[in-house]
């Protein structure tokens, strides 16, 4: 499955009925494009209709487009055939299997070698301060290690070139080489979040208001600067957390 698309989508209406201020939206592979707003202002729903491939079929009457065409049905129903990943905080296995297992599987399904469990578990203990081991069951692995291996799977054995994210900033995830691992390899990423570092690393935001999209703001040099201020301080509570989780003192990193 090629990475070569542009995903489109076309305002709706939000929950008064009122049509979207923001008519279309173009993105491309490598863009990581940020959903803002308050709780309840739509920010799923939009991701929703992105995952649907919504075609004014959805509560909003939004349509999302594959290289300005309507996509395929077999793209909206077919498991095999889908375009989209989706990673959420509250992701979990349920498959009692082994991680290599896992992967192995999800490898032979897309036609790829077995070589790439290595690189996938490499990848995912990049992400996560828990190591995960190829022989652990994926039922007994935490959120963060959940996630981080579903990241890594994404980026490598998977062929979806378009990946929603539904707010990880809390899931124990370094959330930063998750964006550039994911874009660097060409997908395009949809993040829903609050938080000021993800939000400032997107070339642009969707502010979501009362059901629709209300405005596109797009980064500026001044926030790109505040980002890298704001990276260093999140570096340092990632460090503050990991220091903490070993059971270790504080003392030297603060």
């Amino acid at each position: 499955m090629t990475t070569d698309i542009k995903l489109t989508i076309r305002g709706g209406i939000d929950k008064n009925g009122l049509p979207d201020k923001i008519t279309e939206i173009n993105i491309i592979p490598g863009d990581i494009v940020g959903i803002v707003g308050p709780t309840g202002s739509g920010k799923s729903t939009l991701i929703d209709d992105i995952e649907q491939l919504a075609q004014g079929d959805t509560p909003t009457e939004r349509i999302v487009l594959i290289n300005d065409e309507k996509p395929d049905i077999n793209l909206r129903v077919d498991p095999r055939q889908k375009l989209i990943a989706q990673l959420s905080q509250n992701m979990h296995f349920l498959a009692d299997m082994t991680v290599r297992e896992f992967l192995a599987m999800h490898a032979r399904s897309r036609g790829k070698g077995p070589e790439l469990v290595e690189k996938v578990i490499e990848l995912a203990n990049s992400l996560t301060g828990e190591p995960i081991y190829e022989d652990e069951h994926l039922t007994v692995l935490s959120g963060g290690q959940s996630r981080s291996l579903m990241t890594a799977d994404i980026a490598v054995i998977s062929d979806s070139p378009i990946v929603l994210i539904d707010e990880i900033e809390n899931a124990g995830i370094k959330k930063q080489d998750a964006l550039r691992l994911l874009t660097g390899e060409g997908k395009i990423v949809v993040v829903v979040t609050h938080d000021p570092v993800l939000a400032l690393m997107a070339s642009r935001r969707i502010v979501m208001k009362n059901g629709g999209m209300c405005d596109i703001i797009y980064t500026s040099e001044a926030e790109k600067d505040i980002c890298n201020k704001v990276i260093e301080v999140d570096d340092w509570f990632m460090s503050l957390r990991e220091t903490i989780r070993q059971g270790n003192s504080v003392e030297e990193v603060a």
